[in-house]
């Protein structure tokens, strides 16, 4: 089956080189890793190479050419895999079967800013299902959130080249599918095929702890796979340590050194050899990825470049219960869900007005800070993926009902991990509801850019003394403040706390101050 070699990435941020030379013609019969192009971009010579033997049947450049990195190179027949459909395979039963579909791999589209690569969450299909154009195949995440991915046409699936956990490549096929004769795509627009599938979907048997091998082969990138050639050791018979068996080049030498296979077998490996003993003192490592290295890389960079500053109080919600209670059941029969964020959140936004310092950032060398009229108020989301702040826009033009239905919207999409990278931009103050899960309170880390954030603890009923003297029972909560230290100093976030607590101890004059 002819094969389209996609050029790869050949640089950090190198988006086309030249042809300088081709090393095969069309019709030679090439092996893997045998170099087939000199390219040259505006930093160095580099050659291309096969990535299977095969037979080269069409170069898509001319020497002296453009060529565009993630766009075919050239094409061939892959050694040992069956004539494209529609060929003459000598069977005149099949013949009209072969004319009546295609097959294709669908290509992991570009899905945020930046993106390159994204985790399979879960397939929503599987091996043989019949689809249809737009039905969404799988759920992939990316370090910005969960992302659905649909079908560009209807057809059956193939082949999936990624199990669940896997990571897949932008620009690089995702799932095989068989079309229709109506649906046989132009060439132009034929996708390319993936070089090498990551696994094959097979239920785990027990064998020796060998390299794990797709399609007959090891999985290892053509250097390890070189270097396996000048040790002069048969790579199918190495342990990878890498995921799904990936063979590295420390496999290698450590297979060199002891003459049999490397006994650092994958945990997956060791159940499918042995029961799994009860033991004690193990571990156990996973990757930090996606939203949780997201949040990793945002909260240090926090704390290491933003001198924070915590201010602790209580306020007695008991008024403000009180008001939501009576309120509930009525927006509830309109479909609107009124908890107590709404509340939180316009009165936030009632006292940024008066102190606008709240609501502006500050850039990397502290020299400007600029101020923001809007006042798009984040709140974090504890989803399925990780620590999630999507952010409500304009909260100072919105109502206490616009904002509670847009909390519901926006927290229903978090826990989901289906928050639209919008919604996730632009914040300029966070909100941290600790108290939703326990804890009465916090030292939050503010979520850079922006200059503050707020930690609600839990709601607690505590003894408190009345204007006449007398012990009552009060609803209170412990809130949490953080501050940029460089830009707001201690009295300032007094004051501003003060003003937000008044508006929530008294409801009235949060309605009042409204326009």
């Amino acid at each position: 089956m002819s094969k389209e070699f996609i050029l790869p990435d050949i640089g950090e941020g190198i988006v086309e080189c030249e042809l300088v030379e081709w090393l095969v013609n069309v019709g030679d019969e090439v092996k893997e890793d045998q170099p087939i192009c000199d390219v040259m971009t505006d930093k160095a010579l580099v050659q291309i190479p096969a990535v299977h033997d095969g037979v080269i049947t069409q170069l898509h450049y001319a020497k002296g050419d453009i060529a565009k990195v993630h766009e075919p190179l050239f094409a061939m027949d892959v050694a040992g895999e069956a004539p494209a459909p529609g060929s003459n395979t000598g069977d005149s039963g099949s013949a009209p079967a072969a004319s009546s579909a295609h097959l294709e791999d669908f290509i992991l589209p570009d899905i945020g800013e930046g993106i390159v690569e994204c985790e399979i969450v879960e397939w929503l299909v599987a091996e043989g299902d019949e689809i249809k154009e737009d039905q969404a195949v799988c759920d992939v995440m990316t370090d910005k959130a969960l992302v659905q991915i649909p079908a560009k046409y209807d057809g059956v699936v193939e082949k999936l080249y990624y199990q669940k956990g896997d990571i897949a490549q932008v620009h690089s096929p995702l799932f095989q599918m068989r079309l229709g004769a109506d649906h046989s795509p132009k060439q132009d627009e034929l996708a390319v095929h993936k070089p090498q599938p990551v696994k094959e979907s097979k239920a785990p048997s027990a064998q020796p702890a060998t390299a794990t091998k797709v399609n007959g082969k090891a999985v290892a990138s053509p250097a390890v796979r070189r270097r396996a050639r000048e040790m002069d050791i048969d790579i199918t018979q190495v342990a990878g340590s890498g995921k799904n068996g990936r063979v590295f080049k420390e496999d290698l030498e450590r297979f060199a050194q002891g003459g049999t296979a490397a006994q650092s077998s994958t945990p997956a490996q060791a159940e499918q050899s042995t029961p799994a003993p009860v033991s004690s003192g193990g571990t156990r490592v996973e990757s930090i990825r996606g939203m949780k290295a997201a949040m990793a890389k945002q909260m240090v960079a926090s704390v290491s470049t933003i001198p924070h500053f915590t201010y602790s109080d209580e306020i007695d919600m008991t008024d403000l219960i009180a008001l939501r209670k009576s309120l509930k059941d009525q927006y509830a029969k309109q479909g609107i869900k009124l908890t107590m964020m709404p509340f939180f959140i316009k009165a936030l936004s009632l006292a940024i007005k008066e102190f606008p310092i709240l609501n502006s950032q500050v850039n990397d060398e502290c020299t400007e800070i600029t101020y923001f009229d809007d006042h798009n108020i984040g709140m974090a989301v504890d989803s399925k993926l990780g620590l999630l702040v999507p952010n409500i826009k304009q909260c100072q033009n919105k109502s206490i009902v616009d904002v509670a239905q847009a909390v519901t919207q926006l927290t229903d999409a978090a826990r989901e991990g289906r928050v639209s990278p919008n919604d996730l931009k632009g914040g300029t103050i966070s909100i941290s509801n600790i108290g939703a899960i326990g804890g009465t309170t916090a030292t939050p880390i503010i979520n850079k850019p922006e200059v503050a954030i707020v930690a609600l603890g839990k709601l607690q009923h505590l003894p408190r003394f009345d204007e006449q003297g007398n012990v009552v029972s009060r609803a209170i909560m412990q809130v949490s403040w953080s501050g940029d230290h460089r830009v707001i100093d201690g009295g300032t976030i007094a004051r501003f706390n003060n003003l937000w607590k008044s508006y929530l101890e008294e409801p009235a004059k949060m309605m009042m101050a409204m326009r």
